[in-house]
């Protein structure tokens, strides 16, 4: 049986994903994404430096068919979107609220068979001289997989095309996070953060 995650062939997609890989292809986008090799999973997105990332991501979600999730801002959460945002995957997340964020995840992925979370972790459209922890906490709590996602400016490509599993060794995993997006560009790539943790 096919991944759900798996692109939708042209005689197998809704009129819905055909219309999102039209608007992408029509400002010439062209969409990468190799399956996640298991249920549940993290997606990291970086460079995150445009609100454009939002609407190119979200067309590229629909119409590839990745049942992904993601984290937004609650203030986004409002009427009159606030419904469309929670159908689209949108789960509002309090900044203003430090504490439980890693344990409340966990808990999530626990509840479902299928649960892959898209997130970026600058947090940022600025720049940034790291990136935040929360991902990594997760994802080595859980042991889940990681996927690199990318928006890339420069080939106009955006795409999900590698896995790996986190070794729990921050400098090993930020190495290899940062030989993958060398060559990715943001829309500003003077706002893309530095790849490591805060020391």
């Amino acid at each position: 049986m096919a991944s759900p995650a798996s692109r939708p062939s042209a005689d197998h997609a809704s009129l819905v994903q055909r219309g999102a890989c039209a608007l992408l292809g029509a400002f010439g986008w062209r969409c990468v994404l190799v399956p996640p090799p298991a249920p549940k999973g993290i997606i990291v997105v970086y460079p995150h430096t445009s609100n454009w990332d939002f609407i190119i991501g979200v067309l590229f979600k629909i119409g590839v068919g990745l049942p992904a999730r993601w984290m937004g801002k609650d203030t986004l959460f409002r009427w009159p979107v606030r419904g469309l945002l929670r159908r689209l995957g949108g789960i509002p997340i309090n900044r203003r609220e430090r504490s439980g964020f890693v344990a409340t995840l966990l808990a999530e992925y626990e509840r479902h068979d299928w649960m892959w979370l898209a997130l970026a972790p600058e947090g940022t459209r600025a720049r940034t001289d790291h990136w935040k922890s929360g991902f990594y906490q997760i994802a080595v709590a859980g042991q889940l997989p990681v996927g690199l996602g990318f928006i890339d400016y420069a080939t106009r490509t955006v795409g999900v095309d590698t896995y790996f599993v986190l070794s729990g060794d921050p400098a090993q995993d930020f190495a290899r996070l940062r030989a993958f997006y060398a060559d990715k560009h943001g829309r500003r790539p003077q706002h893309a953060g530095d790849i490591r943790l805060r020391p």
